[in-house]
This record gives structure tokens, sequence and C-alpha cells, in this order.
């Protein structure tokens, strides 16, 4: 029987705002439902989306936990009435429901992968969120095949190393947009075919002249804004666009005569407003798809910075100035 504590640490969101309503607290220890594992957090990925329900720009799901954090690796310390899959002592990489900024965290066991050994706890920790993103939208909604083109926006970001490292698995031609000389040369570095600072070329032009006529199979854009129109202009007959982000604005003027003509798909997705069920079905295609080449080390978990979790502050500074490469990870067992 593992001996657990009353209390925990916590980071929690005091009130909608910049990184300052950040505060280090303390709470009671979050307790197992149906088909949950309590994992002692050795170490938490930050993302996007943690910021901006730091903003209140975010709801969380009435079921959630309202603290941040949605992935995290550490140890199973309680399992959960019906819980088959785990056993007390395991080390695991989780995509939780919330929570992840804090000693320990409540995930459901089909949202679980096991913690490859050849990883730090920072580096499993980020990869759940972002794997799971990569798979469900490049993959299972993107349909990207082998030789297809792929256009993909923030190569240099969390999702974006993943996604390029995922796409040169799966044999496709790599197009990426990055803002600086040192992000496009890391993008070229994770197996990008061409990369275009956007800063300086027009991505549009320059893609026209790479692909030609042909067009792209396949964009994933975090853009989204002015982004919107040059990326249906780019795509091939029956190409597939798949949003994940707005972070240029969640509205723009589109010729839909080009999406007709051309028999393009729009395609979008959020990750955590997803069935349980729906996400356990991703877990399973990123642990038979995705694992394997992580385990291996032909998919490389890329930490830019840790801070400790007394540091989300700093880190969701640093996440939010666009500075980093790669992910941000909260270092919580020392």
């Amino acid at each position: 029987m593992i001996r657990l504590p009353k209390n925990m640490v916590c980071v929690e969101v005091k009130r909608p705002g910049g990184p300052e309503v950040l505060i280090e607290s303390e709470t009671e220890l979050p307790r197992c439902k149906a088909n949950e594992v309590l994992i002692k957090v050795h170490a938490a990925g930050i993302n996007r989306p943690d910021c901006l329900q730091r903003a209140g720009l975010y709801p969380v799901p009435s079921d959630a936990s309202p603290l941040p954090g949605l992935e995290v690796a550490g140890e199973i310390v309680e399992i959960g009435h019906g819980t088959s899959k785990w056993k007390l002592g395991e080390r695991v990489a989780a995509l939780t429901h919330g929570g992840g900024y804090a000693e320990y965290c409540t995930a459901h066991e089909g949202h679980c992968l096991p913690w490859p050994e050849n990883l730090s706890a920072e580096e499993a920790a980020t990869l759940p969120e972002t794997c799971f993103t990569v798979h469900h939208n490049l993959l299972d909604r993107g349909r990207l095949l082998n030789d297809q083109t792929v256009l993909i926006h923030g190569g240099s970001s969390g999702i974006g190393t993943i996604a390029i490292q995922v796409a040169r698995i799966h044999g496709a031609k790599i197009i990426a947009t990055a803002g600086s000389v040192e992000k496009c040369d890391y993008c070229l570095s994770l197996g990008a075919d061409h990369v275009i600072n956007y800063k300086v070329d027009d991505f549009e032009m320059t893609v026209k002249d790479l692909v030609g006529a042909n067009g792209v199979d396949v964009v994933l854009d975090m853009v989204a804004g002015d982004y919107v129109k040059k990326n249906i202009r780019l795509l091939a007959m029956d190409g597939r666009y798949v949003m994940i982000a707005f972070l240029g604005g969640a509205q723009t003027e589109v010729n839909f005569g080009h999406v007709l003509g051309k028999r393009i798909s729009i395609l979008g997705s959020t990750l955590r407003p997803q069935s349980i069920s729906n996400k356990a079905a991703i877990a399973k295609n990123v642990l038979d798809d995705i694992w394997p080449h992580v385990r291996s080390g032909k998919i490389k978990s890329h930490v830019f910075k840790t801070y400790p979790l007394t540091g989300a502050r700093d880190a969701h500074i640093l996440m939010e100035s666009s500075k980093h490469m790669g992910k941000i990870a909260l270092t919580v067992l020392r």
C-alpha cells in the first residue's frame, strides 16, 4: 500500500489574466473516479490551451479539474474502481482532463501510455497532448499518405516539431513555416524538406514555386486568420485543410469557389472536449503508430526549457513570447 498525503502543492488560476494570476497553493489530493488512476506527477507539459484557460478564453469543462495542465508523466499511486489496464507503481505519460500543474493528478486509464524508458520525465510529459493532437489531425482526419505533400504552419512549435517527425516517418514531403532563421534551421534538422521564414518571404508564393500546379495535399494550420485564403489556394484537388487553432484570428473572408472546384475538405477539432472513448481511441492509435518510433528514438521529444512547478508564471511568459522551439515543461518531483 502506497501511503499518500492528504494535501498537495499545486498551481491554480486565481482569476482570469496574465501569467501573474498563476498562484502556488495547497489543496486536497484529487480522488480517482471509476476507471481512473492517480498519478504522482514527476513532470508536466505546458500548452497553449493552458495559457488560454488562464486568460479566461478557454472555458474549463464542467467535469474537469479547474487546475491547468493537460499532460503529465509520473507514477501510478492509486487505482480507481474498475481500472484494469495499469498497476500500482507503473510509470505512465498521460493526457489529463486538467490538473497537471500539481504534485498529484488523475487521468482516465485509457488516456495513459507507458513512459518510455529512454525518456526523461520532462520529455515523457511533453508528448501526450502533442502526439494525440498530431495523430488525430494529421493522420486520422487529414489522411496524410506516403509521397503526399503537407504544409505545416508553426513548424518549430510543440505541435509542429512532432508533426514534422510523424510526417517524415510516414514518407510525406514536408514544407513548414517558421519565424526566424534559427527556427527554420531547427525544422530542417527535424526532417522538413523545405522551411519558409514567413517574416521574410510570402509563404504562398514560395510554396507555389516548390510544388507548381500540383498543390499540397494537407495543410496543418494553427494560425488561421489571413492564412486561410492562402492555404485554400495552395491545396491540391481533394486537399484537406486541418485547423487546430486560431492564433491569427478566427474570422476571415474566403472564396468558396476554390473549395468546391478542388473538392477541398475543411476540418477542425479540439482535443479536450472530446469524449472519454474518443480520446481512448486516439491513445490506442498513438500507442500503435507513434510510440514505437518514440521508443526507438526516431521521434524525439524536444524540450526547450524546464521550470520548477513554482516557475509556472515564467513558463507561460516564455510560451506566449513564442521564442521557444519545441516544448516547455514543469519539473514537479525533484
